[in-house]
């Protein structure tokens, strides 16, 4: 049902349903009367939401005539070299497009990040350490403090600082475990000021976090914001 042409990193993916071919707010009233319809909408509501998160900018005429004119079984429009070195050359737009984006969100990240931090440090209660980890007691425990050496056990939650909650153990239901000197600088400082029981705000600045790099829905250059609970030092085995 579906094949995929994979030509430079970009991924086309071409599939039976016709449906995510119609542009927003232009898409026909699907007769979804048979299995084969359902199936055949399905497979293009897909493809169109897949595609859509890897080429926004597809041009959904051209798409629609190509797919037609393959399950026609008609000649391409193209050459298949033609189409090889088009795909090629639109793999490179994407890609220099992504990175002048990437560039631009990360300027502006250090931007924002020195803004929040200024003045985060100025708020009742933040204390600011040597390295620019900036935390706040929320409710102080009485346990042990952990070495960087140890195992920890935390519940905890993630935020960007527009409040995008980007990991959160709370919402899973799950605390999670782990040595506590495998983890980005910002969390194996933080949590070793912290005692069994204690719940802090961390605010850690990109370079104690992931930097210019960015991490998956971490952007570049972003200063993250963390509740995290200390639950427990976990002992070896």
């Amino acid at each position: 049902m579906k094949r995929h042409f994979k030509i430079a990193g970009i991924v086309i993916a071409v599939a039976a349903g016709l449906a995510a071919c119609n542009k927003p707010g232009q898409s026909k009233a699907p007769k979804l009367e048979t299995e084969d319809a359902k199936a055949a909408y399905s497979i293009g509501y897909m493809t169109g939401k897949s595609m859509e998160a890897q080429v926004p900018k597809l041009d959904l005429d051209g798409y629609e005539a190509g797919l037609r004119d393959a399950f026609a079984k008609k000649p391409g429009a193209l050459t298949p070299e033609q189409m090889k070195a088009t795909l090629m050359a639109f793999d490179q737009r994407m890609k220099k497009e992504m990175e002048e984006r990437m560039t631009k969100a990360s300027s502006e990240n250090v931007a924002k990040g020195e803004k929040y931090l200024a003045e985060n440090a100025k708020k009742p209660g933040v204390k600011t350490t040597a390295s620019g980890l900036q935390y706040e007691v929320l409710t102080e425990g009485k346990g042990a403090k952990p070495a960087a050496t140890d195992e920890v056990k935390v519940h905890y939650e993630g935020k960007l600082l527009d409040g995008t909650v980007f990991d959160s153990s709370i919402k899973r239901g799950e605390p999670v475990t782990f040595p506590l000197n495998q983890v980005i600088p910002g969390w194996t400082e933080g949590v070793q000021l912290m005692t069994v029981g204690s719940k802090y705000r961390l605010t850690i600045p990109a370079k104690l976090g992931y930097g210019e790099n960015g991490s998956g829905p971490i952007p570049p250059n972003s200063v993250l914001v963390f509740e995290v609970e200390l639950l427990d030092i976990v002992k070896p085995k």
